[in-house]
């Protein structure tokens, strides 16, 4: 497929996405849902959706700051602030095409820093795969918290606990013949995916013989709880959220995060994602609705905000 195409079909096919899942959600509200919720949104304290942006700007400083751990491990030392403005930017690219904004975090750094991109790049892969880790922990809490409340979802559902043990077996029996194949196999293919993750492991690999890896791990653990704050505070923005519990809160941030590598920027899927979440607990879809909308238009104002000023910032912080 010619690269130019391709491309365009990661931009074009998110984004369809996320506007037929738009569309769905309007579709599926009555216009009295859909005046609750704007009456929702005119009288919603924006203190905390100020507060939530504070939270997550430091959560983009903090990041900066933990990449420098990485870098000056492999002899590089570049400004913090100049770290910080190229987080900023790659967050804006994502906006475009998901997950493109590692590439232009690497390349503003060679350009502004003289760090080069293979070296940049190979730490951000080592980020991604600490940041996946910590995920994969929270949803291991928000799981275990909340198996009550999944089980019985689950049940309304026709599936039972014997189909879950089945699932789970069938699971663990594709893991293991995909580790096999992985480990023996000469296939082509197979030989094609190992050169391209070998990056992945020489990344884990840098933060694990890093001489600061437990202030880079310390750092990882400060950048998902901000994450988790600022998703947390906007809740007593709106009258009608203000009561929801932390277990809510957790479940809503594991899919919102989710949501948001679907679609350019969580763009539909992520409030749809938080309303259908949120309804599990028995809150009125208008009100999930709202909230969800409230927190991925603020956040997404902060990414634009940030980004172009970070980019405009770039040249002139550096000019020789």
């Amino acid at each position: 497929m010619n690269k130019q195409v391709k491309n365009v079909l990661l931009l074009v096919l998110p984004l369809l996405l996320g506007c037929g899942l738009i569309y769905y959600q309007y579709q599926s509200l009555t216009p009295e849902a859909l005046q609750n919720i704007k009456t929702s949104l005119w009288k919603a304290n924006y203190f905390y959706v100020a507060l939530s942006l504070l939270v997550a700007t430091l959560g983009h400083w903090l990041r900066a700051y933990r990449w420098k751990y990485a870098l000056n491990h492999l002899g590089y030392y570049p400004k913090t602030q100049n770290n910080f403005l190229t987080v900023c930017v790659s967050y804006l690219v994502n906006l475009t095409i998901p997950r493109s904004g590692e590439v232009t975090r690497a390349v503003l750094l060679k350009k502004y820093e003289d760090v080069p991109f293979d070296k940049a790049f190979g730490t951000i892969v080592a980020e991604r795969i600490v940041d996946l880790a910590l995920f994969f922990l929270f949803v291991i809490i928000g799981f275990a918290l909340q198996f009550d409340t999944l089980y019985g979802f689950l049940q309304t559902k026709n599936i039972g606990l014997q189909s879950i043990v089945y699932l789970s077996i069938g699971f663990l029996v594709l893991m293991v013949l995909f580790i096999f194949i992985w480990i023996y196999a000469e296939w082509p293919i197979i030989q094609k995916l190992k050169l391209k993750f070998s990056g992945l492991t020489e990344g884990l690999l840098s933060v694990y013989k890093m001489e600061k890896k437990w202030h880079y791990i310390g750092h990882s653990f400060l950048i998902w709880g901000c994450y988790l704050v600022m998703f947390y505070i906007p809740i007593f923005a709106l009258k009608e959220t203000h009561e929801i519990g932390f277990d809510v809160i957790i479940m809503g941030f594991i899919f919102g995060s989710l949501a948001i590598g679907f679609t350019n920027g969580g763009i539909g899927a992520y409030p749809f994602s938080i309303a259908l979440i949120f309804g599990l607990y028995g809150i009125p879809n208008e009100t999930a609705t709202a909230f969800g909308w409230l927190v991925w238009t603020s956040q997404t104002l902060l990414t634009l905000f940030l980004g172009l000023l970070s980019y405009l910032l770039l040249p002139l912080l550096n000019r020789k």
